[in-house]
């Protein structure tokens, strides 16, 4: 009878009336005590306020109810799907949607419902990871943004993947000390993608200059974060970085040469199949045939594979030294070996271009360091 009499009354009072029926139905419905057959009717009649042609009224219930784990779920999930300002208080606040509620809410709902998901107070990464597939800009920094959002590993490498050229989400990105290294990677190649892509860049330098400076730049600085990476990561990095292309010779030489030996000993497990310490111990200890066999099992051709042995020789006695930096040790002394090099192997000559690079390089942060040590004597 209070249902029906409810209902006659909702069919001819204005929406300002009915919503404030509706918000006071709802608190009664949170915090009376009722009898069961009560309860049943209060929420009958609450289901059927969901199709009120007023948005205010909708709104009014979802204002009082989203917040509490006592409303009725179905409610609650028709609450979460209608206009936005209506919806955003059962996304964000209420606790009875479940993890699998919000992967489909994000799946089917558009942007603004993906951005109330990423605002909710605690997110899990099975959602975290629904939001890193389809969300959109401004879902994905909201998401980064927000500190109770729990995202794994691998949903931050597929936000790098698919909007790592944004610089707001790639920031955030970096700044996160939970970031794998393979993403780390896919940062530092949208960057290089950004400044190939400059018009006036390419204005100056011109193309392939400017691919050149940009290709040469990447490698360093995935060189510089194999040094900082758990060892953990070093496989994992590996393998995306052989699985994009950049493991190249080149790449490995300078990992090589800058005395990256974590990496580059995970980069030869890569390629050779071998064990670690196999790999290990032929590196450290191995005679000259050896190590020679083990680069060629890596996919290194007879000439190459020289050079390769011959930097691994001079690692050996550079990392045993103090004084000058392993990189200027092993640049030089690479550079002198191979001084006579007729450069008619163009991929050897590629690689000892990089070793004189890295030499030149390396002599003039030794002159800068020098320089600032003299001035500060000096002052």
């Amino acid at each position: 009878m209070i249902v029906e009499a409810f209902l006659r009354w909702v069919e001819t009072a204005k929406a300002g009336d009915r919503a404030r029926a509706a918000s006071a139905l709802g608190r009664a419905y949170l915090q009376s005590e009722m009898l069961p057959e009560e309860r049943r009717a209060a929420e009958m009649a609450m289901t059927f306020l969901l199709d009120d042609p007023s948005p205010g009224v909708r709104l009014a219930l979802a204002e009082v109810i989203a917040w509490s784990s006592d409303a009725p779920r179905g409610i609650i999930l028709a609450l979460a799907e209608d206009q936005p300002e209506i919806a955003c208080h059962a996304v964000t606040c209420s606790p009875l949607l479940s993890d699998a509620d919000l992967v489909d809410l994000a799946a089917r709902g558009g942007s603004v419902t993906r951005i109330l998901i990423a605002a909710r107070a605690s997110i899990s990464r099975a959602v975290s990871a629904a939001l890193a597939e389809v969300g959109d800009e401004e879902d994905i920094l909201c998401l980064l943004e927000n500190q109770g959002a729990a995202i794994a590993p691998a949903s931050l490498k597929r936000i790098a993947e698919r909007l790592g050229d944004c610089c707001d989400i790639r920031n955030l990105l970096l700044d996160r000390a939970d970031l794998p290294a393979d993403a780390r990677q896919l940062l530092t190649q949208h960057v290089s993608n950004a400044l190939v892509a400059l018009p006036l860049a390419r204005a100056v330098i011109g193309l392939n200059r400017l691919q050149r400076i940009s290709r040469e730049a990447t490698q360093a600085a995935v060189v510089s974060l194999a040094g900082d990476i758990q060892p953990r990561e070093i496989a994992d990095l590996v393998e995306h970085l052989r699985l994009t292309g950049h493991l190249t010779p080149c790449f490995l030489m300078h990992a090589l040469c800058c005395g990256k030996v974590d990496f580059f000993a995970g980069a030869i497990v890569n390629l050779t199949g071998c064990t670690e310490k196999r790999v290990r111990s032929i590196l450290a200890t191995g005679r000259m045939h050896a190590v020679r066999a083990l680069y060629e099992a890596a996919g290194l051709n007879r000439e190459i594979s020289t050079v390769f042995v011959e930097a691994t020789l001079l690692w050996r006695e550079a990392s045993k030294k103090t004084g000058r930096t392993m990189l200027a040790n092993v640049c030089g002394r690479l550079l002198e070996r191979f001084r006579h090099h007729d450069g008619t192997h163009n991929a050897v000559g590629e690689l000892l271009d990089l070793v004189e690079k890295l030499h030149i390089t390396e002599q003039r942060q030794s002159a800068r360091s020098y320089a600032s040590l003299t001035a500060l004597a000096a002052a």
